[in-house]
């Protein structure tokens, strides 16, 4: 199981919402953002390991069909090579699993922490996201507590 991981920004402002940052360092210990990330969700994080993309020109071409920072945040998961990218949006999640790179999201990311021991359910932090405006179909929840054994 990957260690390393690439975040958007939608894992971090949801995590941060609902008082729960320090659960993503636990889960993957070792945890990139693109600057435009840390730019959008404002905060500074010592786990958080900001690092540039170098091939601009890739994040450019991404850009047209993306948000910024999901472009950001698959560039520099192709560059770092072996990591996981979080990402939440349907699109950005179609475009980088077409560039063969492990995908996962906020729920995802919230489930393996539930396998590795980090959380002891995932049922209470799905709600908390929802009440915050996280957008989490109710079909997605009733997936993850399956997968949780949570249901």
């Amino acid at each position: 199981m990957r260690d390393k991981a690439v975040t958007n920004s939608t894992c971090l402002i949801g995590l941060q919402r609902i008082g729960q940052l320090e659960i993503l360092p636990q889960v993957f210990p070792v945890v990139f953002a693109p600057p435009a990330v840390q730019t959008e969700v404002g905060i500074n994080l010592s786990w958080l390991r900001v690092q540039a993309v170098q091939n601009t020109a890739f994040v450019t071409v991404l850009q047209q069909s993306i948000h910024p920072g999901e472009a950001e945040a698959i560039a520099l998961a192709i560059e770092l090579k072996d990591v996981v990218v979080i990402l939440d949006e349907k699109k950005a999640r179609a475009v980088a699993k077409k560039l063969g790179l492990q995908v996962t999201g906020t729920v995802g990311m919230l489930l393996r922490g539930k396998k590795r021991g980090v959380i002891p359910e995932v049922k209470p932090l799905l709600y908390s996201l929802q009440e915050t405006g996280f957008r989490l179909s109710e079909s997605l929840i009733q997936e993850a507590l399956r997968l949780a054994g949570e249901s």
